[in-house]
């Protein structure tokens, strides 16, 4: 059976200024989510989930559909603000919809194998493909055990801004203990920072592992997203910015010894667009990949797959 790559590209992209899922980084016009897909079609998965808007449909489809047509099979399914659970309604002066939970949580009648699940907006490496293909290709759909591809932290903060990263412990095994998200990290001369709930400056060696939000999951994660949603949503009642975490709900799982998940190493560095000013370097890196052959330009090409 072969996985299922989850694509969230829901995401307003607000610090950005623009619908940066199909911003063009590639000499010939591709985007990031071709290199993704591209990968992810050479490590073996066999189908893509697309979460996005309703809003931006007609765009995404136009510029995303007819590349990937005939070479795997392709949905959408839509990450809306009112999509919530009986007894809830969006609270007055919300604007946005509620996180990557909920964005996973709306594939639940689209995915029936393991799958992967990526952000449009990050470049991760085919390495990394390779390794979260290989170990989702051997998981029982019934599974609690997870995965998740971790990279050095150092390697994945902004020259240009602030970032929002989970935090990894590790066990001996290269198993997830705890996953903490922390925001406004930054990097220093020794490595990096964050502050914390009392605007404090916490530093960081740049050496911890982060998650990317390169996850791999079983269908059994919709059930438990099924039974997290309505306590967070009663939490969160009154934060209007209150979001519903994949990292927080792994951190839960774990904790509560309903699930287990392997981190994977990857000697990939991961590239992503946060701000305008990290387009430029990630177009480089790109060309430097396309230069050593990694990638065939244009990538789809007639003998691409």
């Amino acid at each position: 059976m072969k996985p299922t790559l989850v694509v969230m590209a829901a995401g307003v992209g607000s610090r950005y200024g623009g619908l940066k899922q199909i911003d063009p980084v590639g000499p010939s016009g591709e985007i990031i989510l071709d290199y993704s897909v591209y990968d992810a079609i050479r490590a073996g998965f066999g189908k893509v989930v697309f979460i996005i808007r309703h809003d931006i449909e007609k765009d995404f489809k136009a510029v995303i559909g007819s590349h990937f047509a005939g070479r795997l099979k392709v949905e959408y399914v839509f990450q809306e603000l009112a999509d919530l659970p009986p007894g809830f309604s969006v609270p007055a002066g919300r604007t946005k919809p509620w996180g990557t939970g909920q964005a996973v949580l709306a594939c639940k009648n689209a995915v029936r194998e393991p799958f992967g699940v990526i952000n449009a907006d990050d470049l991760y490496g085919a390495e990394s493909y390779k390794v979260l293909a290989a170990y989702l290709s051997a998981l029982d759909p019934a599974s609690n055990d997870y995965a998740m591809v971790g990279f050095q932290l150092v390697n994945t903060l902004s020259d240009h801004g602030h970032v929002t990263r989970g935090i990894c412990e590790l066990d001996g095994q290269n198993m997830l203990k705890t996953v903490v998200e922390r925001f406004k990290i930054e990097k220093t001369s020794g490595g990096a920072r964050y502050q914390d709930e009392k605007d404090q400056w916490v530093p960081l060696r740049g050496g911890e592992i982060a998650s990317m939000n390169m996850w791999g999951f079983t269908p059994t994660l919709f059930r438990h997203l099924d039974e997290k949603f309505p306590p967070f949503l009663k939490s969160a009642a009154g934060n209007l910015k209150a979001e519903f975490l994949l990292p927080a709900i792994v951190d839960a799982l774990i904790k509560a010894r309903a699930v287990t998940l392997k981190v994977l190493d990857t000697p990939e560095k991961w590239l992503g667009i946060t701000y305008k000013e990290d387009k430029p370097g990630v177009v480089g890196s790109v060309r430097a990949l396309v230069d050593r052959k990694i990638y065939p330009t244009p990538l789809w090409g007639k003998s691409s797959f």
